[in-house]
């Protein structure tokens, strides 16, 4: 009995090494057997089939084999199918795959490239039309929506969208306080296409509120009769000038005055309203 006690765990040794042994030339034969296969299913058009015996050749490489050209070729067909098919994250994946490969070369990295740019055009053009959401959606399919600096083309739309909004905001706040220059030059800071039009009807009313005011300076000009007021201060000048202060960091009142004074007139009052008059 002593005897086979000792004999037992020899026993399950073999067997053990045995097993590991098997297994170790089952993956070599099929190793051996993967590269034809592979190349075979590249023939026939069978990518899937062909992508998948790469796979399993590139993991089981520790045996010594290489990954022939066959693995590059079908990645190559893959990713181009799902392009056409407008499986675009899809389909830069398996390009990815390829440029990082051996079999990669520079004509898969310039397709590679171009593909992004093409994603990138896309994504602004849907910007330009003011639909953030889907250009963001765009440009996650190569994970370039976000990133944690905020420096990813992503990050830049959404600076610029927020930020064209914040000035439509302030001029809703402005408007109704009368304050028609700082309203205006808030307006005029608005640098995005949709959101331009979007603030059509904003500068209209801030037009308007321009326009009072000079129809206040008319009428107390015809109030005084020839009262030696000459002219009034040409109002294209007069805006322009008044902006440039506001965004030095005036407020619209000491703006207003000064830009006044600088064209040679003189702040007249008519009631709530006032003018610029010379």
């Amino acid at each position: 009995m002593a005897i086979r006690r000792h004999r037992l765990p020899r026993f399950w040794l073999l067997v053990t090494l045995g097993l590991v042994a098997g297994a170790v030339g089952a993956a070599y034969w099929w190793e051996r057997q993967l590269p034809g296969r592979l190349e075979r299913a590249a023939q026939q058009g069978r990518l899937d089939d062909c992508l998948r015996y790469g796979e399993q050749l590139a993991s089981l490489r520790w045996l010594g084999g290489a990954a022939p050209q066959e693995q590059g070729r079908c990645r190559r067909l893959k990713a181009q199918n799902l392009w056409k098919a407008g499986q675009v994250g899809e389909a830069l994946r398996v390009q990815l795959q390829l440029v990082n490969s051996e079999a990669g070369n520079s004509a898969d990295q310039r397709r590679l490239v171009e593909w992004q740019r093409q994603l990138e055009a896309r994504a602004l053009a849907r910007f330009q039309g003011g639909d953030l959401e889907g250009a963001l959606a765009v440009l996650a399919t190569f994970n370039a929506d976000h990133n944690p600096e905020g420096t990813a083309l992503g990050d830049n739309l959404r600076e610029n969208w927020n930020r064209n909004r914040l000035q439509r905001d302030r001029t809703q706040q402005l408007i109704p306080q009368k304050r028609w220059w700082e309203a205006l030059d808030a307006l005029n800071r608005i640098d995005h296409p949709w959101w331009k039009a979007h603030t059509q009807p904003l500068r209209q009313q801030v037009q308007q509120g321009i326009d009072g005011l000079k129809s206040a300076g008319e009428k107390q000009h015809d109030g005084h009769g020839k009262g030696g007021l000459e002219s009034n201060v040409p109002s294209d000048k007069l805006n322009a000038l008044v902006t440039a202060k506001i965004a030095a960091g005036q407020d619209d009142w000491q703006a207003f005055t000064s830009a006044c004074k600088e064209l040679g007139g003189k702040v007249v009052e008519a009631g709530p309203e006032s003018a610029c008059r010379r």
